[in-house]
């Protein structure tokens, strides 16, 4: 990987991070989604259109389904994160949600595509449950009092699944179609608030709330989120997946200690070396 490929993926992981901790610390819900959802797609009004007029790219006619499936999927996700928040600590939901993405998409290309990983890729994927297993408590999981550590996993297991299917979906949409990242993921956010819309006007007094309440959260999700991700987009451009992926999960290790130390969570040190087996379960499964 060269030294801006590792650059833009560093910077994205803590501004991943960041912007996560800033939804937790919320508290909200739809309409907050729809909040960051609007103010993101404002924010790349003038960006795009200097880009357009510098650069005059050329957009694939394919270009309108590929904004579609992505931008629902996010939707889906940023919407059970926010859930998820609001049922389970940051240190646990965040690196459930990071973690477990890469292992799902390869249980995805063994049975969709036949694939055979390597003795390492098998054990990385070993490592990643394992270190899950110990994250949630183990089989104290299944005690009357870890209800709360059950909904955990399973929100986190669901926004691992929407990252390993938008991941796929969005690095063979800016690698196999050319498309430029920071249109991409402009038609997403656009997609985004084209669905969100109808459910969130009804609850637009919430959203004024929200604002009144959150706008600093608002406006850290809104900005820190695209420019993240389009920072990882353009390096899917020039370096393969496989080299992205370990370095941009070190974001779980930020995100386990933010939670950690700035939200005083419990169980601190067991979430913090459970969190490090799964960035080591990762690396393994990117050098297959």
């Amino acid at each position: 990987m060269s030294a801006l490929a590792l650059t833009f993926v560093l910077i994205a992981a803590f501004t991943h991070a960041t912007w996560n901790l800033a939804a937790k610390r919320s508290g909200g819900g739809l309409p907050f989604v729809w909040l960051a959802g609007l103010f993101s797609f404002g924010f790349y009004l003038p960006a795009i259109l200097g880009y357009c007029l510098w650069f005059r790219p050329d957009v694939p006619h394919v270009s309108l389904l590929l904004f579609i499936v992505s931008g629902a999927i996010k939707t889906g996700y940023a919407l059970l994160l926010q859930r998820g928040y609001r049922h389970g600590d940051f240190s646990l939901i965040y690196p459930l949600a990071r973690g477990t993405g890469p292992l799902l998409a390869t249980l995805a290309a063994i049975v969709l595509f036949g694939e055979r990983p390597s003795l390492l890729a098998l054990s990385g994927g070993a490592l990643i449950v394992v270190s899950v297993f110990y994250l949630t408590g183990g089989l104290a999981l299944w005690h009357t009092d870890r209800a709360h550590l059950r909904t955990g996993l399973l929100y986190g297991l669901t926004c691992g699944t929407c990252i390993a299917a938008y991941t796929v979906w969005d690095q063979h949409a800016v690698s196999h179609h050319a498309l430029p990242p920071v249109i991409y993921d402009c038609g997403t956010q656009l997609v985004m608030c084209s669905i969100l819309t109808p459910f969130a006007w009804p609850r637009r007094a919430e959203a004024a709330r929200a604002w009144r309440e959150h706008r600093g959260k608002v406006l850290t999700v809104a900005l820190l989120g695209p420019v993240g991700y389009v920072l990882i987009l353009t390096a899917m451009t020039f370096t393969p997946v496989s080299h992205i992926a370990p370095a941009r999960e070190i974001s779980i290790l930020v995100g386990t200690f933010f939670g950690a130390k700035l939200l005083k969570e419990a169980e601190s040190s067991r979430r913090l070396l459970a969190a490090s087996g799964m960035v080591a379960g990762i690396i393994a499964l990117a050098l297959d």
